[in-house]
């Protein structure tokens, strides 16, 4: 083999950009770039509301990105210049914001987002089966939305429902200990209208509802509220058994009281002034005999 061939064989292809599987920019031919005057007079009187619940204007972006996506399913050029000119940040620090979290969406989303969990424990319990299934039995891609609109089919990482496992998840409501055949009659039922029920938690609602809840806004729907509240049996099955075994953790001391301090910065970050030079001294260490070397200070 000449050297001109080894170096080929050795060389690494690196592929930049956005994956293959990533759906979607939020910059798009046919993306919303501005909202009309009515529904900016609506929005900017909910994120006032929004807001207000906080100490600093900012702490608000992620609310806010749920109310506009409320709106567009996603989030839109129009929604990241709403969300800028409220808070008073720039285009980029709402980006990469948005861009962050998977919970926001970066493309159309049909009106019912349908998750299934593919992290370990779900996939070796058939999660990653179901989402084969889901693909074939709708004919899209992972996240890919249907032609009616009605679902998007997209992998998700846990939601911490293992004990429930595999998990598929729609608009965030839990469908436990789904089947490849179960997760069919589920989302054939979501496009027909005739929506079965979550396993636990809130009643299903659309996607768009369920964004303007998570921004924040009461679900007002007639026993939203009671049906959200408890654990699953297999959620609350340890904690039974170590009720009927007496179990209780061991008691946790009181801390100390501390003597109360000035009410002053720490040294470090005082207003004005430079950060303190390093310690030109090494700490002795406290585990070595007190003869030795490594115990004597400098």
């Amino acid at each position: 083999m000449t050297d001109s061939e080894s170096l080929e064989k050795s060389r690494i292809f690196l592929e930049l950009g956005p994956r293959p599987e990533e759906h979607g920019r939020l910059v798009r031919p046919d993306a919303r770039a501005s909202y009309p005057e009515d529904v900016l007079t609506r929005l900017r009187a909910e994120a006032a509301k929004i807001i207000a619940r906080y100490p600093d204007s900012r702490s608000a972006l992620l609310s806010l990105l749920h109310l506009v996506q409320s709106e567009d399913s996603c989030i839109t050029p129009a929604g990241l210049d709403f969300c800028s000119d409220r808070l008073g940040l720039s285009g980029a620090e709402v980006a990469a914001v948005a861009t962050f979290y998977s919970m926001y969406r970066r493309e159309p989303t049909g009106e019912y987002f349908v998750g299934v969990c593919t992290n370990a424990l779900c996939a070796v319990m058939g999660g990653d089966a179901i989402l084969a299934a889901l693909k074939d039995h709708l004919d899209v891609d992972n996240g890919g939305t249907t032609p009616d609109g009605k679902v998007t089919l997209e992998h998700i990482e846990c939601n911490a429902a293992c004990d429930y496992a595999p998990v598929v998840m729609v608009n965030w409501e839990f469908y436990d200990n789904q089947t490849p055949e179960s997760a069919r009659t589920l989302v054939d039922s979501l496009r027909t209208g005739d929506t079965l029920a979550p396993t636990r938690g809130a009643p299903l609602c659309t996607f768009r509802e369920t964004a303007r809840v998570l921004a924040g806004f009461p679900d007002e729907r007639p026993g939203a509220s009671a049906a959200a509240g408890s654990g699953g049996e297999a959620t609350l099955r340890g904690l039974r058994v170590a009720h009927e075994r007496g179990m209780s953790a061991p008691a946790v001391p009181a801390a100390p009281t501390a003597p109360a301090q000035p009410d002053q910065p720490p040294a470090d970050s005082t207003k004005d002034k430079a950060a303190p030079a390093p310690s030109a001294t090494v700490p002795p260490d406290s585990t070595a005999p007190p003869n030795s070397a490594a115990g004597k200070g400098d």
